[in-house]
């Protein structure tokens, strides 16, 4: 047994599966008549902008941060966009539906992680998004990791 706990970022193959993940998702964002017209002008850069956040945030490589502009620049591109619970709820079901499509692990333990963020992040974008809100921009990128449930490495 190894005395070391691999990242999130390791342990869900590092970049090609995060890059598989965000073609999966919004393959389907883009099918979904409801968030849809949240991302029908999206940049051509934009599954690869959050592949890297999501990378950054399960302790890989701060690209995110590093090139894109981190936590402000994330904040960002959710001010005003008034995001409802359905919409927010709806982001969160097909992340979760494309991870299993990306080929993911589905272990409990990663996906228990993976979920928690999902969670967090989708309530996070939704409040920073809502008409008149006034986030705080100088946080930093967050880095999860595994909760109260490390990988099983038998």
């Amino acid at each position: 047994m190894t005395d070391t706990v691999p990242t999130l970022y390791e342990w869900c193959g590092g970049s090609a599966a995060l890059h598989r993940l965000t073609d999966v998702f919004y393959e389907k964002v883009l099918a979904d008549p409801l968030l849809e017209p949240i991302f029908r002008n999206m940049s051509p850069d934009h599954q690869d902008h959050v592949a890297r956040w999501f990378g950054e945030v399960f302790r890989g490589p701060t690209e995110y941060t590093d090139q894109l502009g981190g936590y402000p620049a994330m904040l960002s591109h959710h001010i005003g966009l008034a995001i409802t619970e359905e919409q927010r709820a709806r982001w969160a079901q097909l992340i979760a539906q494309s991870a299993d499509e990306a080929g993911l692990p589905d272990d409990p333990e990663f996906r228990s992680a993976f979920v928690a963020y999902v969670e967090w992040g989708t309530r996070i974008a939704k409040a920073n998004s809502a008409p008149g809100a006034d986030p705080p921009t100088d946080y930093p990128t967050p880095r999860w990791g595994w909760g109260e449930a490390p990988p099983y490495i038998p």
